[in-house]
């Protein structure tokens, strides 16, 4: 349902002027507040008593519930709970985030109000409203929810609590607990929700790979490098990857150990890694079909670092460009393609000279395009294995790679295991 249509039968019910109701409305879901809880936010601020109103809802199994569903009443284990700030009508609200699991399934939840929720307890949540989130249905937890801990203890086939591997982790997870080696740290000032604020980012590392991180909040511990442990820290989509997110009111204890981070990365066909959504450090090897356009020398807004066309940044309008070279190539495998992007170091080295070296010739030529021909001549129609960050949005996949070397795999040997699985 639109929220126009959400705000006409408020509007109805209630007997007050649509657009003052809809104005109301989106001001809340503009602050992450689902519909469901935003309507009975208003039926309570025009005066209506209705809290959701109508029969009890039935009972479900986790498994069962769909987006489909408006309210429902669930038993289950708390297996997360992780508390996080929104900004919510102006102010910070601060919610509490998990997964609630019985025998049949789990399932996100996310409270609004302050129910004491703590691991390894078996509830009941009667009138929990449901949103659909990511494609998948998820339980919001406010006012209108009576909400009890029960006596008896429900079995689930579930580890409480929320420890992880970099590897298992997804991008909306929440409350989770990790324990890794702080690869690479530094501060930055942004612009934030209150004005200028400092961060930490980096990437973390365990035995399972390695993971981009901000921590908003920054902690001695992670700036200090070393061994940490985090708790109730959550997953957020950053560049197409997933990314850990540390706020304040997660836990950062330094360990005195270290941790010896995985070195091995997971080696995928390209459709297998396209449809990850994103993943932060994979392998792919396949034969390089083209170079295309805007290779070789290009040039980068000083301000952005935005690629910028004939002196223009989309972002900061006329700009002295600063030099730099670059190559977007097209990889196919036989089962899908990937844009592979090469930073200036790979691209010297597939170019075989400097930036310097690039820009001489393209002097002489008077034709900058002689770089990016060069580098065809060099690279397509070989094959390569090409490990690096995978992103996809609607505009394809890329891979910003790490590493870009020329196979040494017997393409026989390959072509006839690919025939073998196939007649299996």
């Amino acid at each position: 349902m639109e929220l126009d249509d959400h705000a006409e039968d408020l509007a109805s019910d209630l007997g007050v002027d649509k657009e003052e109701v809809k104005d109301d409305l989106q001001n809340l879901v503009e602050y992450s507040v689902p519909v469901d809880e935003a309507k009975q936010s208003l039926r309570r601020k025009y005066g209506d008593g209705q809290s959701g109103g109508g029969d009890t809802p039935s009972a479900k199994d986790i498994a069962d519930i769909t987006p489909d569903d408006s309210n429902v009443t669930v038993t289950g284990v708390v297996l997360t709970a992780g508390e996080r700030s929104i900004r919510y009508q102006g102010d910070d609200h601060v919610i509490v985030e998990g997964r609630l699991a019985d025998e049949s399934g789990v399932i996100d939840y996310t409270a609004w109000e302050d129910f004491g929720l703590e691991p390894g307890e078996t509830i009941t949540a009667g009138n929990a409203g449901v949103r659909e989130w990511d494609g998948e249905p998820e339980l919001n937890l406010g006012e209108s929810t009576s909400l009890s801990v029960d006596s008896e203890s429900l079995d689930v086939p579930y580890e409480v609590g929320g420890e992880a591997q970099l590897a298992d982790l997804r991008t909306g997870d929440r409350a989770v607990s990790i324990e890794v080696d702080v690869l690479e740290c530094e501060r930055k000032t942004i612009d934030g929700r209150d004005g200028e604020t400092d961060i930490l980012s980096g990437v973390f590392g365990d035995e399972s790979g390695r993971l981009p991180f901000t921590n908003w909040d920054p902690a001695p511990e992670i700036e200090d490098g070393g061994t940490v442990r985090i708790e109730n820290a959550y997953v957020q989509e950053f560049r197409g990857v997933p990314e850990v997110n540390v706020s304040e009111f997660s836990t950062v204890t330094a360990l005195d150990r270290r941790i010896e981070v995985g070195s091995d990365t997971s080696t995928m066909d390209v459709a297998d890694a396209v449809g990850t959504g994103g993943i932060y450090d994979v392998e792919v090897v396949g034969n390089l079909l083209a170079v295309r356009d805007g290779s070789g020398l290009i040039q980068r807004c000083p301000e952005c670092y935005r690629v910028v066309q004939k002196g223009q940044c989309r972002t900061h309008g006329d700009v002295d460009g600063i030099d730099d070279l670059r190559v977007k190539a097209i990889l196919d495998d036989g089962t899908g393609t990937v844009t592979v992007v090469l930073d200036d170091e790979l691209t010297e080295r597939v170019y075989g000279g400097t930036l310097e070296d690039a820009l001489e010739q393209a002097r002489e030529a008077m034709d900058q395009e002689v770089v990016a021909d060069r580098i065809r001549e060099h690279i397509v129609g070989r094959e390569y294995r090409v490990r690096g960050h995978l992103s996809v949005d609607e505009y394809g996949a890329n891979l910003d790679a790490e590493t870009f070397e020329e196979s040494d795999d017997d393409p026989a040997a390959r072509a006839t295991a690919f025939l073998e699985e196939v007649d299996a």
